[in-house]
């Protein structure tokens, strides 16, 4: 009998049901490593994997495309995908209205750019809706469907500033 599990990637709260793989070593990460390499989870063997706010880290040249195919291997046959990342377009639309002050700009450049406050915390891809849809697919995931919320966990994939969701938020289906 396979054992399957749920993976919630880059994950900081214990949730039950749910395995955290982060890159930094804390008490309560279950896997200690790289989205890029999820070699220690068995083809298939995996039912739901959550990513949210992770994947913006990666180079949009080569590091992305592993990591969401590496997701892809791992997932069973249906299984989803949770992708949150910042949505750029909103972000750029947002940044240069000029309804905002300087003070919500530099949060707007902040999330654009990560909070750069150790060495993973810095954004080297910005994503919409069709350039993830792109990276999803060629990874061949089927069904890509974009969401509001997930409703999982408490993170960033529900933030707004203002009325504004910042967050592009997609299941895609193996």
């Amino acid at each position: 009998m396979v054992r399957r599990m749920k993976l919630h990637i880059g994950g900081e709260e214990a949730k039950s049901g749910w395995k955290i793989l982060n890159i930094v070593d804390e008490s309560y990460v279950d896997f200690v490593g790289s989205c890029v390499d999820l070699s220690k989870f068995e083809e298939a063997s995996v039912d739901e994997i959550y990513a949210s706010h992770v994947f913006e880290h990666l180079s949009y040249q080569c590091e992305l495309s592993t990591a969401i195919s590496e997701c892809h291997r791992a997932l069973r046959n249906r299984g989803h995908l949770y992708v949150s990342v910042p949505n750029l377009g909103v972000l750029c639309q947002m940044f240069v209205s000029d309804a905002i002050t300087d003070k919500q700009r530099w949060k707007l450049m902040r999330i654009m750019f990560g909070g750069q406050s150790n060495e993973y915390d810095f954004h080297k891809v910005g994503l919409i809706e069709p350039f993830l849809r792109k990276y999803l697919t060629n990874a061949g995931f089927t069904s890509i469907e974009r969401v509001e919320e997930f409703d999982l966990f408490d993170d960033t994939s529900k933030m707004r500033l203002g009325p504004h969701l910042i967050s592009l938020n997609i299941i895609a289906t193996k």
